[in-house]
């Protein structure tokens, strides 16, 4: 099974430079994502659905389609 990247390529840091707004992973999620296995790719896109629905990093007016 291939878990494709939520990456949108709409890269943009959160006020606090934690988390990307386009794609809601922490900076070490993109850097290690290519390293994950299929469950930790899976664990941390929960993590990003969550990070969504808490509006933890809203998109930019800019970033919005």
């Amino acid at each position: 099974m291939t878990i494709e990247s939520p990456c949108i390529d709409a890269c943009q840091l959160s006020e606090d430079k934690t988390v990307c707004t386009g794609c809601h992973r922490s900076l070490s999620e993109i850097a290690n994502w290519s390293y994950l296995t299929d469950a930790e790719k899976i664990r941390v896109l929960a993590a990003v659905q969550e990070r969504q629905v808490t509006s933890e990093c809203k998109p930019t007016p800019e970033q919005i389609p």
